[in-house]
């Protein structure tokens, strides 16, 4: 059966898994599986509904919601009688949405809560082009998502459902996800059904999956980056397990068990410190055992390039101390796939030497997304890469060494914006990501910061201020960082300590924490993260050495502005919210 549409996926799934459990989710504290027929029949029914509500093919229909079972039903409900979803972040900003539901002229919004819903319905009341809010969940006073399909239920119509699927083609449009930028409204990627199809494809065979696998998925639903992947997952019969949120997912690990997961690397480095802080804890031998294994992680290559003996070493680290992390893990994870951002080496190399392979990889909204992925085939994985570029997709480093991509995955536009269109897709037909890399050794594509956040000093030195923050970022001492400079005489930055582990070091240390506020005044903890940034400006170039860097006592959030929902910095807001700081860095320059 061709699969050349993302809903061609049902027939299939059906037709060669049939899986009693083709998707989970914890309701009422206990695991609840749907079967890949009742998926099929709910989406229908879903579908019929709509089609009695008045829905015609090119409609906007947005989901607003967790992570669940219902998300798949209600997308592919409105993918099968030709309407256009819009997903949309949960934690989205009331003007955000308000501009969304307005552009895309969305007619019914999926919302998952009693929260969303308050915070839905006063938006949308400003929305003339809004007909109706459904709730997944059961709440007072507001219509509730089986209305539509038990409407469709009692209506069914086979004949008309088949009749708009077989007009449907696979470069017509499937979904528009709004990307909500550091600076400006929300852009609307409008993606293809032959782009989510034609990525899952070239994606399929990069990892050994298997349809008696599990997954585990918490990355939000409405980013690209789960949504192919939970494409890929169906396609090839692997079952999905929601967790229930971020918090739980230590928890949902070892309930379910994953053969395979997506991440983000900050949840990596929290695993990670997570890890550290508990071998912290120990005493004596164990102690002594744990970090000589850490030390082994943290020296690894791949294909036993450091010797037999290391290699002896490390099957003793993985037996008496690995093993538990990937414990912690649910015990069976094959492959973590981490993107969205820089993961550091060491982290890929220490979890590779504990046998759970992160794979990172590299994309974007507009590319839907990957466009290189370190992966399982023989010599494809390379730490400190994004791994190679994979099949299907070309690239090319522009002269500027913005890196460039041409593809079935690059996507149809932006929605209403044929200007900002045309801004990065040029005449040949290249997407400029606005990313800037190279590549190592001919093949694997190395990114190595954004074109727009490079800035200049004023004695005219560049600066590519993500490569800095990052490696600020793999001192346990360091949450966030961001690096200043522009037109000043040298570089700065201004930091978030890691609170959580500085209060265990103070414990340690006999140091009080009393609070953030204070603590980031106490002259010990101020001289130790210095020691961490001297420790970085060892490896930097003197015009790109850090001087007198500011501690922040506060984390920068979605909620707060400072950060869009893929948890890149909104430079701009943190330097206008902390611009006192920021001329008493620069005030003696």
């Amino acid at each position: 059966m061709a699969v050349t549409r993302v809903f061609d996926i049902l027939p299939q799934l059906k037709e060669k898994y049939n899986k009693p459990n083709a998707l989970a989710a914890k309701e009422n504290g206990k695991w609840v599986t749907y079967s890949t027929d009742q998926f099929i029949e709910t989406a229908t029914n879903l579908s019929y509904g709509l089609l009695q509500l008045g829905v015609v093919a090119g409609d906007k229909i947005a989901i607003i919601a967790n992570n669940r079972p219902e998300w798949n039903f209600t997308d592919y409900g409105i993918q099968m009688c030709g309407a256009i979803s819009v997903p949309i972040y949960p934690t989205i900003s009331e003007n955000d949405l308000n501009f969304i539901l307005n552009d895309a002229q969305v007619k019914y919004i999926f919302i998952s809560n009693t929260d969303m819903y308050a915070k839905v319905s006063t938006v949308a009341k400003s929305c003339a082009c809004v007909k109706e809010i459904y709730t997944f969940d059961k709440v007072a006073n507001a219509k509730h998502w089986l209305e539509v399909t038990e409407l469709g239920k009692k209506n069914p119509n086979a004949s008309e459902l088949e009749k708009i699927k077989s007009t449907i083609q696979p470069n017509d449009l499937l979904t528009i996800l709004y990307t909500s930028g550091t600076t400006g409204n929300p852009k609307g990627v409008m993606l293809s059904h032959n782009n989510l199809i034609s990525n899952s494809l070239a994606s399929q065979n990069l990892c050994p999956f298997q349809s008696h696998w599990k997954a585990l998925s918490f990355l939000p639903l409405n980013h690209v980056y789960e949504r192919m992947l939970t494409t890929l997952y169906m396609y090839r019969g692997i079952s999905i397990y929601y967790a229930e949120s971020l918090e739980t997912i230590g928890d949902n690990l070892k309930e379910i068990k994953p053969d395979v997961f997506s991440t983000v690397p900050r949840l990596l480095e929290k695993v990670y410190d997570k890890i550290v802080a508990k071998g912290t804890d120990l005493t004596g031998i164990k102690k002594k055992l744990f970090f000589w294994a850490l030390d082994l992680g943290l020296r690894y290559e791949l294909n036993g390039a450091n010797g037999w003996w290391y290699e002896f070493q490390l099957k003793i680290a993985n037996k008496l101390i690995f093993s538990k992390w990937r414990e912690a893990l649910g015990g069976n994870v094959v492959a973590a796939v981490s993107g969205g951002a820089a993961l550091q080496p060491r982290l890929a190399r220490v979890f590779n030497a504990a046998k759970i392979t992160v794979l990172e990889g590299y994309g974007l909204t507009e590319t839907s997304p990957v466009v290189a992925v370190n992966n399982f085939l023989p010599n494809s994985i390379r730490f400190g890469t994004v791994g190679p570029v994979i099949d299907g997709v070309t690239v090319k480093i522009a002269e500027d060494g913005e890196i460039l991509v041409k593809g079935p995955n690059v996507m149809l536009g932006y929605y209403n914006r044929p200007d900002a269109t045309a801004e990065v897709i040029d005449a040949d037909g290249w997407f400029h990501t606005g990313d800037i890399g190279t590549f190592v050794e001919n093949r694997f594509l190395k990114i190595t910061d954004r074109k727009k956040e490079i800035f200049k000093t004023s004695g005219g030195k560049y600066i590519a201020p993500v490569m800095i923050e990052n490696k600020l970022k793999e001192s346990p001492f360091i949450e966030q960082a961001m690096v200043l400079g522009e037109n000043q005489k040298y570089a700065s930055a201004l930091i978030v300590p890691a609170f959580a582990f500085i209060k265990d070091y103070c414990t340690r240390k006999n140091i009080p924490f009393t609070s953030n506020e204070g603590i980031i005044k106490n002259e010990t903890i101020k001289a130790r993260i210095i020691k961490e940034v001297e420790k970085v400006n060892a490896g930097l170039a003197q015009y790109e050495k850090i001087k007198n860097p500011e501690l922040l006592a506060r984390e920068w959030t979605i909620d707060n502005g400072e950060m869009t929902p893929k948890l890149s910095l909104k430079r701009k807001v943190i330097m206008a919210n902390n611009q006192i700081l920021i001329d008493k860095i620069y005030k003696e320059a």
